[in-house]
C-alpha cells in the first residue's frame, strides 16, 4: 500500500510527521526526538516473506503498517469496525472511510506553531486536527473540532481528542519484546501508583495476518476524573530510550486507548464514547463540537522527563493566580482540628496560635452550616452558617481571623446538596437519570446548566464569600455522578454539558472575586487533571491525612501535577513524638504546606520543631515552585505497611531541596546522588548529611523518620 508523508516539522527538539496513503486519503500523525530521526527505519510494506503468509493463496499484499488516521470519530449508523474489535475499540468505523484529506496548512504567529489538517466527506461533514506549539514547550496540544456542513442532522457516538500512531519509527517491523505501556492507578486515599506493562502483558502482540484488532481501552466514568486511573498514557521503546505520553484536560467521563492491528502501536483518548462513557451528541447542520484538548510529548529519556515535559505544561494556566499565592504560601485547615464542628471560639483559639508564625490561609473546612440535628456530611446545600455556631454570623469570624494576620478561607461543597438541606428536599434544579434526581449516597447534584440553580449558588456561595470577607475557599466534591443524566442526545452528553456547567461557574467565581484563592479538592484527589488544575491555584493531594504513606503518594504526585498546586497536609498531635512530628512537617515538603490538628495543644518543644519547618519551607517555596524531581530509594508493594527508604532530590538553578522519609526496616545508611557544587543551607532539626563525590549520605534515625535539607549552590 502507497505510503508517503504528506510533511513534516521540527517544533523545538520534537519531529512531527503526517504520513499519507493517496489511495485512500487518509493522513495519521506520528512524532519522534528531532535528534533521532536519522536512526528511524523504514517500516516494512507487506507481511510478504513471513513463510505462513506465502503460503496462502491469492494475491493479497497482507499490508504491514498502513497509514492510522490522526482524527478518529464515529457516526451513528456507519458501519461499526471489524476485526472482532466491536466492544473493545470504535477507531477505524466505517465512518472514517467517507472522509478524505482535504488540506493542511502551517501558522507561524507570535512564536507559536500552529498546523491545522482538514478531512471532509463527499456531502460536506468536516472534521479538523489542530497541532499547536509554542516556543518553549516541551510537549504539543491537540485541538479537534467537527463541523456539520450537510442539510441534516448527524450524531456522534465515539470523538477522539487525538490519535498519535507509528509507534515505534525504529524498528522495521512489530518490536518484539521492547514496547512497554506506563500508567497511573489511583483510588481514595492511595492516589497515583505506576503501572508498567509490557504490550505482550497486556496481549497487544499484533495478530499474524492483521485480520484482528486488539485494543487496551481504560479510563473512568463520572465526574470524579481520576477515580480509578489519571487521564494519562505513555508508551516506551525500551531498545532507543524514547517514550510516548498523553495526557487528557477533562473533569468527566474519559478514556484512553492502546490499539494495534498492524506492526505499529497507536494510542488514542477522549471523552468516554457510546460503548465506554454512554456518550452520543447530535450535531446539527451548521453547529460544531470541540472535543476536549490533549496534550503530547516524546523524549529520548525516561518516564520522569516525559512527566517533566507534560506536567510543565501546566505553568502557563496557574502563573495568573493571584498575587498572594505567587510565593506558595503555608496553609491550616482545621478539618482533623474540629473534625467537622468548627466554631467561632475554636477558630479563635487557633488563630490566636498561628498568629505570626508564617501560617498564611486558615481554612474553615466542613460544618460550619450545621443546624439543630444536622451533620455535616449531609447537612451541607442552603448555606446558611450554623447559628449555635456562629452566633455573630460568618463575617465577625472571618474579621478575627484576619484581625490576627491571616487569611480566613471557607470550605463549600457547592455542586451537591446533601439530603438533610432543605434544597435536597425540594427536589427541584437537579440533574435526573429517567426522571428521577441522581441520588447518591445522600447527595444529589445541583444542575449546573440550571438558571435557577446557577443563581442560587452565585447567591449563597459567591455573595457569602464577597459579604464575609473571604479570601480563600476550598471546593470539595464528594461523590460521582456516575453514567451520566437525562439529556436528549444521551446520559454521557448530559454528563458532558454537566462538567462544562462546572467550569462555568469556576468561572463566575473567578470574574466576581479575582483575588480569590481557589483549592480544588474531591474527597482528597479525585479531580487532580489538568482542567481543575488550571482553574485553581492547588488541590488537595489525598485524603490520607494521619497516614505514613503520605510521603509516598506525594512523591507519586510530582509526575502527574506541579508540586506548587499540589497541597498536602501535616496533621500534628499533641502526643505525637519529635520524631512523628517531623515525618509529618517533611512530607509538605514536596508540595505545599498545610498543617493541621490540634496545634494550639502542642508542647513547646513540638511547636518550635513545627515553627521551624515553616520557615525552612518558606526558603525552600522557590525551588518547589520552579524545580525539576528524582526520586530514589526502595519502597515495599505495600503503601499501608511501607517498607525501607524513599528520597526526593528537586532541583533548580540555585536550589536543591532534598526530602528523605525511612519506613520499616529502615537501612542504617542510605545514598542518593547530589552531582554538583552544593552548601547546606538549612535543614529540619539540625541534621547534616555528607555529600561528597556527586553522593549524599545519611545516617537514618531509624524507622518512620523525616528529614529536609535545603542546599544553595557553591
Amino acid at each position: 500500500m502507497p505510503r508517503t508523508i504528506l510533511s513534516q516539522h521540527q517544533l523545538g527538539d520534537t519531529l512531527v510527521r503526517f504520513p499519507y496513503d493517496p489511495d485512500t486519503g487518509v493522513v495519521g500523525m506520528e512524532i519522534l526526538p528531532a535528534a533521532l530521526a536519522a536512526e528511524a527505519v523504514a517500516p516494512r510494506e507487506s507481511l510478504r516473506g513471513e513463510t505462513f503468509i506465502d503460503v496462502l493463496p491469492g494475491d493479497d499484499p497482507w499490508p504491514a503498517r498502513p497509514v492510522e488516521s490522526l482524527l478518529q470519530f464515529k457516526l451513528v449508523g456507519d458501519p461499526y469496525p471489524g476485526a472482532f474489535v466491536q466492544g473493545h475499540s470504535m477507531r477505524n468505523s466505517e465512518t472514517l472511510r467517507s472522509f478524505v484529506f482535504d488540506g493542511q496548512e502551517r501558522r507561524d504567529e507570535d512564536c507559536a506553531t500552529v498546523i491545522e489538517t482538514q478531512l471532509k466527506s463527499a456531502d460536506g461533514l468536516l472534521a479538523v486536527h489542530r497541532l499547536s506549539w509554542r516556543q518553549g514547550d516541551g510537549a504539543l496540544t491537540v485541538e479537534c473540532s467537527f463541523t456539520n456542513g450537510s442539510d441534516r442532522p448527524v450524531t456522534l457516538e465515539m470523538f477522539a481528542s487525538f490519535s498519535l500512531s507509528g509507534i515505534t519509527p525504529f524498528h522495521h517491523a512489530d518490536a518484539p519484546g521492547r514496547l512497554h505501556v506506563h500508567r497511573f492507578r489511583s483510588v481514595w486515599s492511595a492516589e497515583g501508583r505506576h503501572e508498567c506493562r509490557s504490550l505482550e502483558e497486556l496481549h497487544l502482540e499484533r495478530s499474524w495476518s492483521g485480520a484482528g484488532a486488539f485494543s487496551e481501552r481504560f479510563g473512568q466514568v463520572g465526574t470524579m476524573p481520576v477515580r480509578k486511573w489519571f487521564p494519562f498514557v505513555a508508551v516506551e521503546d525500551t531498545a532507543v530510550g524514547v517514550i510516548w505520553g498523553a495526557r487528557l484536560n477533562w473533569a468527566g467521563s474519559w478514556q484512553m486507548e492502546i490499539f494495534r492491528q498492524h506492526d505499529d502501536v497507536a494510542i488514542s483518548g477522549g471523552l468516554a464514547d457510546r460503548e465506554f462513557g454512554h456518550w452520543m451528541k447530535t450535531v446539527a447542520p451548521g453547529e460544531s463540537f470541540e472535543a476536549t484538548p490533549a496534550t503530547l510529548a516524546c523524549v529520548k529519556d525516561d518516564l520522569d522527563d516525559l512527566c517533566d515535559r507534560l506536567t510543565a505544561m501546566q505553568d502557563e494556566p496557574v502563573n495568573p493566580q493571584p498575587e498572594v499565592e505567587q510565593d506558595l504560601p503555608v496553609i491550616f485547615n482545621e478539618w482533623c482540628t474540629t473534625w467537622g464542628d468548627p466554631s467561632h471560639e475554636n477558630l479563635c483559639a487557633i488563630a490566636d496560635r498561628l498568629q505570626g508564625c508564617g501560617v498564611r490561609y486558615l481554612v474553615i473546612d466542613a460544618g460550619w452550616y450545621k443546624q439543630e440535628g444536622t451533620d455535616w456530611s449531609s447537612g451541607h446545600g442552603d448555606w446558611i452558617p450554623g447559628s449555635k455556631l456562629f452566633p455573630n454570623g460568618l463575617k465577625a469570624t472571618a474579621d478575627a481571623i484576619r484581625e490576627r494576620g491571616l487569611i480566613p478561607g471557607l470550605w463549600f461543597e457547592m455542586e451537591t446538596v446533601g439530603s438533610q438541606s432543605q434544597a435536597f428536599q425540594s427536589g427541584k434544579h437537579f440533574i435526573e437519570r429517567d426522571g428521577i434526581p441522581v441520588t447518591v449516597r445522600e447527595r444529589r447534584f445541583w444542575d449546573m446548566n440550571d438558571p435557577a440553580a446557577v443563581s442560587f449558588l452565585a447567591e449563597r456561595v459567591i455573595d457569602l464569600l464577597d459579604d464575609c470577607g473571604f479570601g480563600y475557599l476550598k471546593v470539595d466534591y464528594n461523590e460521582t455522578a456516575g453514567l451520566g443524566c437525562d439529556h436528549p442526545d444521551s446520559q454521557g452528553e448530559g454528563l458532558r454539558r454537566q462538567v462544562e456547567g462546572s467550569y462555568r461557574f469556576f468561572e463566575k467565581i473567578r470574574e466576581r472575586l479575582p483575588d480569590l484563592v481557589i483549592e480544588n479538592c474531591s474527597s482528597g484527589g479525585h479531580r487532580l487533571e489538568p482542567s481543575m488544575m488550571a482553574r485553581t491555584a492547588m488541590s488537595s493531594f489525598s485524603d490520607a491525612h494521619e497516614l505514613v504513606e503520605i510521603p509516598i503518594i506525594a512523591a507519586n504526585l510530582h509526575r502527574l501535577l506541579l508540586p506548587r498546586q499540589n497541597q498536602i497536609w501535616a496533621v500534628l498531635h499533641p502526643q505525637d513524638s519529635p520524631q512523628r512530628v517531623a515525618y509529618s512537617l517533611a512530607a509538605t515538603f514536596l508540595g505545599r504546606m498545610c498543617l493541621s490538628g490540634a496545634i494550639e495543644k502542642l508542647s513547646g518543644e513540638s511547636w518550635a520543631l513545627v515553627r521551624e519547618g515553616i520557615a525552612l519551607y518558606q526558603k525552600a517555596a522557590p525551588v518547589i515552585k520552579y524545580g525539576i524531581s528524582r526520586r530514589f530509594g526502595a519502597v515495599g508493594e505495600s503503601w499501608r505497611d511501607p517498607r525501607g527508604w524513599q528520597a526526593v532530590v528537586r532541583q533548580s538553578d540555585n536550589q536543591a531541596l532534598v526530602v528523605v522519609h525511612t519506613f520499616g526496616g529502615a537501612p542504617a545508611i542510605i545514598e542518593m546522588p547530589l552531582a554538583g557544587d552544593w552548601v547546606l543551607e538549612d535543614s529540619l532539626g539540625g541534621e547534616r548529611p555528607e555529600h561528597s563525590g556527586g553522593i549524599l549520605r545519611h545516617a537514618t534515625r531509624g524507622d518512620f523518620a523525616g528529614s529536609v535539607w535545603l542546599f544553595r549552590k557553591g
